[in-house]
């Protein structure tokens, strides 16, 4: 894993790094340029001090050099030159005696000056041969001047001016980083400001950040915002259904409670039994309204997206009918199954759907009323939804009714249940991007639950 890096230290490597590169980059070049700048003057020094050398020679007849070219042989450029001198006829002139030797070029020299490396004593110099054509003592033809200085000369002020761009450059890094590391100091502020806001709120204070904050981290804090809003929605949501479930569940544990006392306290064996019978009676209803209370509460927070699969709605729906048909034998009520031939697909979580669907023919079951003879559910397939319907030919919902069905604990009449059929069904459809909708038949009850085909977003 990854150790954690401060924002700060992360920003400061992302602008001292490529300021570095580039520093380097500029110290090569200006090392390079240097050198060539080096070189270039310097050849110029010996190719002055040559001329001058040839002058004097053949102004004194090579006896004496003037005092302006002795100082130039003596320090150009901050070093000793050394020099010889001689004649067509190959006869020592003036000068050092014996002048490095130039390099076998494999061709003529020629009148062009020729610069050369070479060694000279053991050590490394620059050497410039010159031809020049004069006349010393009478004796007219090409003189030989040959003029070298040690190549430390030139190594010791490249080394001088490198050094001191190097230097200039090295304070000009450390200026920028120190302006980039207090710059960052002082930009980051606000965000270190806001962590710390953050980080002194309770638990429970879910309410908006309000403070001034800089327009890059403002999307950050909508955000956040938006979290609080959905956790405290969340929060009261879940301290509502806790209430509401509470609230359910008092009466039918008491109930239960009261028949289990009183079968303890039963006269005879008679008495116990029927107790006892009521007693079950009684918990399985308690069980019911727990489950329906639990499926509710998961319905709310159900994620398809990642719970979901592809599934046939009509094979969900046959093995709905099946788990009902008892509970419809023993109320002499007639269950349908109206499918198309094809299968209809969708994208859905098969646990929830089966659900909704349950609970709708439940429904239909228990609020149906006296008059209830027939049970339909229908599978239609629609080129862009799939659509499952239950209809009954019992009482039927009022109209002004069907908001108050939908709600949760609401219910249209007072057939008894926990009040979470519709509602349980109608969250199930909203989590696969569906809907649920009651209809007006002219008898019943007709409920609508609407899908899309498809993958969900």
């Amino acid at each position: 894993m990854t150790p954690p890096q401060s924002l700060r230290s992360r920003l400061i490597l992302i602008i001292l790094l490529p300021l570095l590169a580039v520093s380097l980059v500029a110290g090569a070049w200006q090392f390079r340029t240097t050198a060539a700048r080096a070189e270039y003057i310097f050849d110029r020094g010996l190719l002055s001090a040559a001329l001058a050398i040839s002058r004097d020679v053949a102004i004194s007849g090579g006896d004496a050099l003037s005092p302006e070219t002795r100082s130039l042989v003596n320090d150009t450029s901050g070093g000793e030159l050394f020099y010889h001198v001689f004649a067509p006829d190959g006869v020592f002139v003036t000068g050092y005696s014996t002048p490095p030797v130039p390099p076998d070029l494999g061709k003529p020299h020629t009148a062009e000056p020729l610069y050369y490396d070479a060694v000279y004593q053991q050590e490394d110099v620059r050497v410039l041969r010159f031809q020049d054509v004069t006349t010393v003592d009478n004796v007219s033809g090409t003189f030989n001047i040959t003029v070298w200085q040690s190549a430390d000369v030139r190594r010791s002020f490249v080394r001088e001016v490198v050094s001191r761009s190097f230097a200039v450059i090295a304070f000009l890094v450390a200026c920028v980083a120190l302006i980039v590391w207090f710059g960052i100091r002082l930009g980051l502020r606000p965000l270190m400001e806001l962590e710390q806001a953050i980080a002194r709120r309770s638990s429970t204070d879910l309410e908006p950040i309000r403070r001034s904050v800089p327009l890059e981290t403002k999307g950050l804090v909508q955000t956040l915002n938006r979290l609080f809003d959905q956790v405290s929605r969340r929060i009261s949501s879940k301290d509502a259904f806790i209430s509401n479930a509470a609230h359910q569940l008092r009466n039918p544990i008491a109930g239960v409670l009261a028949l289990a006392e009183a079968v303890q306290s039963a006269p005879n064996e008679d008495a116990a039994k029927r107790r006892s019978s009521e007693l079950l009676q009684a918990a399985r209803e308690t069980s019911q309204l727990a489950n329906q209370l639990l499926s509710f509460e998961r319905a709310r927070g159900a994620d398809v997206s990642s719970t979901g699969e592809q599934l046939d709605i009509c094979a969900l729906g046959a093995d709905v009918i099946d788990s009902v048909s008892h509970r419809a034998k023993d109320r002499a009520v007639e269950l349908s199954f109206a499918r198309p031939d094809a299968r209809v697909m969708v994208f859905a979580d098969r646990v929830m759907l089966r659900e909704a669907v349950l609970n709708l023919l439940t429904n239909a079951l228990l609020h149906g009323g006296k008059q209830l003879r027939h049970i339909t559910l229908s599978i239609e397939a629609c080129p862009e939804n799939a659509v499952i319907t239950v209809e009954d030919d019992g009482v039927g919902i009022p109209v002004h009714k069907h908001d108050q069905a939908k709600s949760r604990f609401g219910q249209a009449g007072n057939a008894g249940g926990s009040g979470l059929g519709l509602p349980i069904a109608t969250k199930v459809a909203e989590n696969h991007g569906g809907s649920l909708e009651v209809g007006t038949p002219r008898k019943g009850t007709l409920v609508r639950i609407t899908l899309p085909v498809g993958n969900l977003n």
